[in-house]
């Protein structure tokens, strides 16, 4: 017999409007203890953001306070979400595939839950195999990245902003640490 997303996943998620300022976002996100949060207006998902998109964009448009960046300005256009009649090998797939660690799940263009890796090896820590390849991928990407930063020029101009300094090669441009998103 097949589990399903709906399951194990969580079915009160924690939300926040489109609107809520990054600042409050960041506070929700250490009270709740939740690494991100669905943006939500009448049930319908408009939107996900997590610690990583707060960083973003304390690092990337540090010129701007967070309580005047909404939510939805940096959250991702494109959100990848689950049906609760899936299964949860289905969702493990999309998860690897999308390297995503979390799945919104959406019945009938409304939010009912969300499922996320921790979800599934709380229940079934058979799964752990196939999840340990998922962390070995992005633990690749992340030393990938590290290696590329690691690049370091001496002074130059950045390719990004014109300023004067260190530079590193990131994405094949010549780029300063401040214009550096972390990706």
């Amino acid at each position: 017999m097949d589990i399903l997303v709906a399951d194990l996943m969580t079915r009160s998620p924690v939300t926040a409007k489109p609107e809520t300022n990054l600042l409050d976002c960041a506070r929700k996100m250490v009270k709740k203890k939740v690494g991100s949060l669905l943006l939500v207006n009448k049930g319908k998902l408009l939107g996900f953001i997590s610690q990583e998109d707060i960083l973003w964009a304390l690092t990337k448009k540090s010129e701007k306070d967070l309580s005047s960046i909404k939510a939805i300005d940096i959250s991702p256009r494109k959100i990848i979400a689950i049906r609760p009649s899936a299964t949860i090998k289905e969702a493990m797939e999309r998860m690897k595939k999308t390297k995503f660690e979390r799945l919104p799940v959406i019945q009938e263009g409304k939010l009912v839950g969300i499922l996320t890796v921790k979800d599934i090896l709380n229940f079934h820590p058979e799964f752990y195999p196939e999840l340990e390849e998922f962390a070995k991928i992005k633990e690749e990407s992340r030393k990938l990245r590290r290696v590329q930063k690691a690049e370091k020029i001496q002074d130059g101009i950045c390719e990004e902003c014109g300023h004067q300094g260190m530079l590193h090669r990131f994405n094949g441009m010549l780029i300063c640490s401040s214009c550096d998103d972390g990706s």
